[in-house]
């Protein structure tokens, strides 16, 4: 995923965020309506968020110091985690406080009634267009995997996280429209609580969500299969490598792999031989996969009956 379509969807969704959010307040001032709090509550959140992964962007591009030396390409993940403990606090949880609230002292909205319509139109309006852009530029690089797995196996955070916070967004203005429809219609204060409980529960959610998946990154993922056999193959098939011992792959950043494997030579190699031979498999594996910047290859002899007894851990492929 390039870094560039990502952050064309986060400015995007952080103009639609801001623009929404003045709205909201603007429309819960006139009328008390505690969807319309939520909903600008949820949307300054939404900003907030939309900056923070444009700062994990910025410093994941600091160049290695000593003291880390594969570089700060994980700062996108760490900042895409803090993402999804603010949708969780400030959005969720701040929701499900007011909706407690506005359930146990229901109010009819009494003045300014067409507004928070208007608004929740306006703001599902450009809502739409943020979640149009993510989804473009997703496409750019989703190829013909699911939406479910591009979001589970996608290693730049930023794109999966604006798709999830504008569907959120989305379905979080139709709950609000729904109570604020149904007060102005019932005349009973209930509804608007019920639909700003609604969006606490989806903001929750999809919290959660984000902090599971961001947390497999943290953790530290490989490659996925489909590069695991563009790695085998690039190592394979020059002179003087027999064949791949183990391989683990680490990601150290969105576009950035590790490579270490132990591979066998022939035993009646002399070491230059072996040197060039590493050099051109290096070489190989980078065109195969650019991602592939930080490489090891420890050269080796096979020897079946050692091979056989390796553990779990030495023998398995980072996946």
């Amino acid at each position: 995923m390039s870094a560039g379509g990502g952050t064309k969807a986060i400015l995007a969704a952080l103009g639609a965020n801001l623009g929404i959010a003045v709205t909201k307040f603007i429309a819960w001032l006139l009328t008390g309506s505690s969807s319309m709090l939520a909903e600008a509550i949820h949307s300054v959140a939404d900003s907030g968020n939309q900056g923070l992964l444009l700062l994990g962007g910025k410093r994941s591009t600091r160049k290695a110091t000593p003291e880390h030396p594969f570089g700060y390409g994980r700062e996108r993940y760490i900042f895409a985690f803090i993402v999804s403990i603010v949708l969780f606090s400030i959005g969720g949880l701040f929701a499900l406080y007011e909706a407690w609230h506005k359930i146990q002292h229901p109010e009819a909205i009494e003045s300014w009634k067409w507004v928070p319509v208007v608004v929740l139109l306006i703001a599902i309006g450009l809502e739409g267009f943020s979640f149009r852009t993510a989804i473009k530029e997703s496409n750019h690089t989703r190829g013909k995997t699911s939406w479910v797995d591009y979001i589970r196996r996608a290693k730049a955070p930023e794109l999966p996280v604006v798709l999830l916070e504008d569907a959120g967004a989305l379905v979080g203005l139709v709950f609000a429209l729904l109570g604020v429809g149904l007060t102005l219609i019932t005349g009973n204060g209930i509804w608007d609580g019920i639909g700003t409980a609604a969006i606490g529960l989806l903001l929750v959610v999809i919290a959660g969500v984000l902090a599971v998946e961001t947390k497999s990154l943290l953790i530290g993922e490989g490659a996925n299969p489909e590069d695991v056999a563009k790695l085998e193959k690039a190592i394979c098939s020059g002179d003087g490598i027999e064949r791949i011992i183990h391989m683990k792959t680490l990601y150290l950043g969105p576009e950035e792999l590790l490579v270490a494997a132990k591979i066998a030579v022939p035993p009646t190699e002399q070491a230059q031989e072996v040197a060039r031979h590493i050099n051109e498999t290096e070489a190989r594996i980078r065109e195969a996969l650019p991602i592939a910047r930080v490489i090891y290859l420890e050269p080796d002899i096979y020897h079946p009956a050692k091979a056989t007894n390796l553990t779990a851990a030495d023998t398995a492929v980072a996946t």
